[in-house]
């Protein structure tokens, strides 16, 4: 299917192309996961890894909650804390 073809599809050929392109995706990658996984199965220092492994997920998933739970300060508090800083550097 050519491109021009996909665009005379209309929104649902483009959604379909969209889901086909997708699922391409997620199958050659679960693939190449897959061989990944068979392949460290095999090493000796499967356990090592499998620990080191959970303490970067660990790590990651701090990460991803200090950067999206964390309440940001409030407008007002932080433009008293400026006026404080400069008031502090003689500023005034």
């Amino acid at each position: 299917m050519t491109q021009e073809a996909g665009r005379r599809g209309g929104p649902e050929g483009q959604a379909l192309l969209l889901a086909a392109g997708l699922a391409d995706l997620a199958v050659s990658t679960v693939g190449s996961a897959l061989g990944t996984v068979r392949g460290l199965l095999r090493r000796s220092d499967a356990e090592e890894l499998a620990a080191e492994a959970e303490h970067e997920l660990v790590a990651r998933g701090r990460l991803v909650l200090d950067r999206y739970a964390a309440v940001p300060p409030a407008h007002l508090e932080i433009l008293a804390r400026r006026a404080l800083a400069r008031k502090a550097a003689g500023g005034g």
